[in-house]
């Protein structure tokens, strides 16, 4: 496999990260559509509809607020050019905004319900698509890893073997994924539960995993996406230290009647 990959057709080459990117949004969001066709929804129509506003502006302002101040010497040699400013997004601060933006939505409406919950599965989704387009874009999109020289590391495209970082984060997304759902058939969970198991755990995932990528660091040794991992954790930190908060009761497995 040669990187970037591209798709080829009928003489026009299709950017394959752009592709993804398209996918990762209108799958993400078809399949949080079906959940709620098919899951009861506490929460109405209209005031949905605004927190689902409310999400994509934060997730808009903060997605770009954060891409921006990710490398302070590119926001400072950009000097007014504002396709840079545009281009600049990051997951971690989509995900900040986006909270930042329900809540402050939310508190207007009056709605004290988590909103959170029924969009675990299709933000996971959306994000593991998103991360093939990256990871096949190789090293032209600034998602890559460090090198490195365990076996499994990877020419993502300048002849450099390097961690695979996105495929790292595609595994663990899949995991996380795995285990709410695991978690859900033994144990009814709290409301608000899934939304901040998957939260947390990818803010704590992606505060580590900045340590193999080639980002910019200030003087103290931590990038501007950690600060922000760790700005996120701490107002999760009751996951971590009262995890048993996050389950209401365990469920009772009623055995199959005899025939």
């Amino acid at each position: 496999m040669t990187f970037p990959v591209n798709f080829h057709i009928a003489g026009f080459t299709i950017n394959s990260h752009l592709v993804f990117e398209i996918l990762s949004y209108s799958i993400g969001f078809r399949y949080y559509l079906w959940l709620r066709r098919h899951t009861h929804d506490p929460i109405s129509n209209s005031d949905r509809l605004w927190i689902f506003i409310g999400a994509a502006a934060g997730g808009l302002i903060g997605s770009r607020v954060v891409g921006i101040l990710e490398n302070p010497n590119i926001f400072i040699q950009a000097s007014g050019n504002w396709m840079v400013y545009l281009q600049s997004k990051t997951i971690v601060g989509g995900l900040l905004g986006g909270l930042i933006g329900v809540e402050l939505t939310k508190k207007q409406l009056g709605v004290t319900t988590s909103s959170g919950d029924l969009m675990v599965y299709p933000i996971i989704l959306g994000m593991i698509l998103g991360r093939i387009g990256c990871f096949l874009a190789g090293t032209t999109d600034g998602t890559h890893g460090s090198p490195c020289s365990l076996p499994w590391c990877m020419n993502l495209g300048d002849g450099i073997p390097r961690h695979p970082a996105a495929l790292y984060e595609i595994m663990f997304l899949s995991v996380v994924g795995t285990c709410i759902f695991l978690l859900e058939q033994q144990y009814v969970l709290t409301n608000g539960s899934r939304f901040k198991i998957l939260l947390a755990s990818y803010l704590l995932f992606r505060f580590f995993i900045e340590f193999i990528k080639p980002v910019y660091r200030f003087n103290f040794g931590l990038s501007t996406i950690q600060l922000a991992c760790i700005g996120g954790l701490i107002y999760y930190y009751k996951v971590f230290l009262y995890p048993a908060s996050l389950l209401l009761a365990r469920k009772e497995i009623i055995p199959d009647k005899e025939q």
